[in-house]
């Protein structure tokens, strides 16, 4: 699944560092890892998961949140499918927690794999990515709705660009397919900074990356965003492109495209069969990471949502987005039987 790179992360994190070292509280529960913690990362060194498991680990580490040492392990085989996998072997091993996106619980709808995410033990949801409809800089629609029009009326030459193919991308261009009645095709790239490069490069006529894979190419005047698939336009309001900030794009119901909103969630889990103690432990340490300074730095750096979900809303979450997409899976002939 998608695992974008975050550029200026590592600046981000050693600014952060050294500003921000005075420690959080410390962690009271009367269970506590007496081993060393793998964070195992569902997905490739330099990627956004791999970004986000390796700030967790140096925000425990510099707050000294646990008594014990973390280490990082990258298993980003088959989208991610070899982490979650190795959390399913790892039953009851409460020293162990993977880092993932929402394909922890929708890869298995596609693809043959031995683990259900009911198999595994969800502790939280830490944040969520808007995605954005881009376009290059001088197409001839002015907006979202323009686009679609264009598209309904000869899509022949109009090409959707994404980050691989059955992920979020292709998803959320199958649903703008339904929802609009057109008939977008959608080209797989290898990753988000791949697609905002062909955008940029008009290869193709529109992308819907999340803000960070495409601020490059907006700020260097190559592309510009139409909508965001939010409720609500995003909440940041520093300038980001010339004039124009986050707050300024419009939400994408606004411009008439149907869907009110399209977010994933960055996910951490446990293996099965651990302790109410021990995952309410790790509940906690994930809140207390959420909590530190160099966490809402990097939140604000990617214009991600903030967002912390636990227990019964994380679960409905889940549950919710699963039913969203599984007809769409089915229609597309994506499910595994």
């Amino acid at each position: 699944m998608r695992n974008a790179s975050f550029r200026g992360a590592s600046r981000l994190l050693l600014g952060c560092t050294l500003l921000c070292a005075s420690a959080l509280p410390a962690l009271a529960h009367a269970w506590q890892p007496e081993k060393n913690v793998e964070i195992v990362v569902a997905g490739g060194p330099g990627g956004g998961t791999d970004q986000l498991g390796r700030l967790i680990q140096s925000i425990i580490t510099t707050h000294k949140l646990l008594d014990v040492n973390t280490i990082v392990l990258n298993k980003g085989g088959g989208n991610g499918a070899e982490a979650f996998l190795d959390m399913k072997m790892s039953k009851g091993d409460a020293d162990k927690i993977v880092i993932g996106t929402n394909n922890i619980y929708l890869l298995p709808l596609v693809s043959k794999l031995g683990y259900q995410w009911q198999e595994l033990t969800p502790i939280a949801a830490v944040a969520q990515d808007d995605f954005i409809l881009w376009t290059y800089k001088d197409a001839p629609w002015a907006d979202a709705k323009g686009l679609y029009e264009t598209v309904k009326g000869d899509s022949s030459k109009l090409r959707m660009g994404g980050s691989q193919s059955k992920d979020v991308d292709q998803t959320l261009t199958l649903l703008l397919n339904k929802t609009t009645g057109s008939k977008l095709v959608y080209i797989p790239f290898k990753s988000g900074s791949e697609a905002a490069t062909q955008l940029a490069g008009k290869h193709i006529a529109a992308n819907v990356n999340n803000p960070s894979e495409s601020i490059s190419q907006w700020r260097g005047d190559q592309v510009r965003p139409l909508c965001v698939f939010s409720k609500e336009r995003m909440r940041y309001t520093d300038k980001v492109a010339g004039d124009k900030a986050w707050a300024d794009v419009p939400t994408c119901h606004e411009q008439g495209l149907g869907i009110d909103e399209y977010r994933f969630p960055r996910t951490v889990f446990m293996p099965g069969d651990v302790s109410a103690e021990q995952r309410a432990f790790y509940v906690e340490l994930m809140r207390k990471v959420t909590e530190a300074p160099e966490f809402k730095a990097y939140v604000a750096q990617n214009a991600l949502v903030p967002t912390f979900l636990q227990g019964e809303q994380l679960t409905a979450y889940i549950e919710q987005d699963t039913a969203r997409v599984t007809p769409v899976f089915k229609e597309a002939g994506w499910l595994q039987k």
